[in-house]
């Protein structure tokens, strides 16, 4: 998701961006997104006050609708680096080699992205506690200590 239809902005049909990409790319006009199954054109784009976005698209949406790239559209990630949909559905285990779960969501955090796993554990997206991420083997290694008592 790259961001959120927020509330109105002038007249026009525009609209402030909730939750934007930091990625100015997405929000030029001409770019295309896609709203559910739809795909839509930014035909206007400025910054509002405090420096937020306001977009117009080229279709009314209604307010709360995500704002999503096509995945193709992403660039590449540098090593070590993960989009957060790659990260769901993935097994996690400890170093010890206790299943812990799968990862059901990556929620953005203020110092830390956070994994949250089918059973309800919250795990930190820091080094300390993530040892490796491996896509191809479908796994996350943490350490152990994150899971609970040792």
């Amino acid at each position: 998701m790259v961001g959120r239809v927020g509330r109105p902005h002038g007249l026009d049909g525009s609209f402030v961006v909730e939750d934007a990409s930091g990625d100015e790319r997405w929000f030029v006009v001409g770019s295309r997104l896609l709203a559910g199954a739809d795909e839509v054109e930014v035909v206007g784009a400025r910054r509002g006050g405090g420096g937020r976005r306001v977009v117009k698209l080229d279709v009314p949406l209604p307010r709360g609708t995500a704002l999503e790239v096509a995945r193709e559209s992403l660039p590449p990630t540098d090593e070590d680096e993960y989009y957060a949909y790659q990260l769901v559905g993935l097994e996690v285990l400890d170093e010890g080699g206790d299943v812990l779960g799968r990862v059901t969501r990556v929620e953005p955090g203020l110092a830390n992205d956070v994994l949250e796993l089918d059973g309800g554990l919250l795990l930190p997206l820091v080094g300390d506690c993530v040892r490796d991420i491996d896509l191809e083997a479908g796994r996350i290694l943490v350490a152990r200590g994150f899971s609970g008592p040792v």
